[in-house]
């Protein structure tokens, strides 16, 4: 089969297009056809060598999800037939013309996804649904979401917006607010770059609400402003870090006002919480996506000899969406 290869560690331009052997699967395992696969950091940061797929996952072959049909089924399988179409999350190896997922880790695609718009659905929308269930997201609850214009903040302000909450956000790029309509936000600010930008930007942050639910897909200084920026008792959920990992935060606050702050990450989680993860996705969020509630959002689609242009797209921050890789 073909396959995306990382060979060594460096930027879009090591990534090879080789010819590998096609994996193996167990008795509880499938065999999938894919036909395109979402883009994602961290699979930059595994090209970089500074994420290591996790024990059991190609080392070598990047991707974190996908959408395919069943090729072949373990000899325990007993939810799939060959010819399904189905998606779903990987340790890696999505970057390639067949993958294995256990059978209870992957979803059924509605049928009014093609194979590009449902690629770009699993790690988005089930990311962001995770959140929002370890933070006890409720009907009227008020979100901010920061990085609110990537993949997995458009993914929860719609799933917000859907349960009947009321999603805020944030973004760096100014030129992504006019493409956010539509998308569910009621209220959003943009950080500036001149002197003093980031001060004037949590005072009009703290204008739009007391935050109920907080999803930081930024971290680094951010953090400190969600705790000034949550009501009482409100509960944010540290997804990302790419303004920084080091904090420092007012105890004293996150006391008073009896705030949860949590720390998520999917990809290394054993695979039962995965499952648990994707189970409660097919429950609350495939009917959404199979009534046109939410919708997946493509930024670009490249092919699978365009792969170190689709890095670069993805690496460019431009992005307002998915970037997604067509096997076919």
């Amino acid at each position: 089969m073909r396959a995306v290869v990382i060979p060594r560690p460096g930027g879009p331009e090591v990534l090879e297009v080789r010819d590998v052997p096609e994996p193996s699967f167990g008795p509880d395992e499938v065999l999938v056809r894919v036909h395109a696969a979402g883009l994602n950091r961290a699979d930059l940061l595994q090209r970089q060598g500074k994420y290591p797929a996790p024990p059991g996952s190609p080392p070598d072959i990047p991707g974190l999800e996908f959408a395919g049909e069943v090729a072949k089924i373990g000899e325990r399988v007993r939810g799939w037939q060959p010819g399904q179409r189905v998606f779903g999350l990987l340790g890696g190896g999505g970057y390639a013309e067949y993958c294995v997922v256990h059978e209870r880790a992957v979803a059924a695609i509605p049928q009014n996804l093609n194979w590009v718009e449902a690629a770009a659905v699993p790690e988005a929308f089930i990311t962001a649904h995770d959140a929002l269930t370890q933070a006890r997201f409720r009907s009227g609850d008020a979100v901010l979401i920061h990085a609110g214009a990537s993949g997995v903040g458009l993914a929860a302000a719609q799933i917000v917006r859907a349960l009947g909450g009321l999603p805020y956000g944030t973004w760096r790029n100014p030129n992504k607010s006019q493409r956010t309509q539509g998308h569910g936000y009621v209220g959003y600010a943009v950080p500036g770059t001149e002197p003093g930008a980031f001060e004037r930007f949590a005072e009009r942050v703290m204008q739009l609400a007391k935050f109920d639910v907080v999803l930081d897909l930024v971290g680094g200084p951010y953090v400190a402003l969600d705790v000034e920026v949550a009501a009482p008792k409100g509960r944010i959920v540290l997804v990302g870090s790419v303004a920084g990992r080091k904090l420092e935060l007012d105890q004293s606050k996150i006391m008073s006002k009896r705030l949860t702050i949590i720390g998520t990450v999917l990809r290394a989680r054993p695979l039962e919480e995965k499952i648990a993860a994707t189970q409660g996705f097919v429950r609350e969020v495939v009917p959404l996506l199979a009534s046109g509630a939410v919708e997946p959002v493509i930024d670009s689609e490249f092919a699978l000899a365009d792969v170190q242009q689709a890095h670069s797209r993805l690496e460019s921050n431009e992005t307002f969406g998915k970037v997604v890789l067509r096997m076919d």
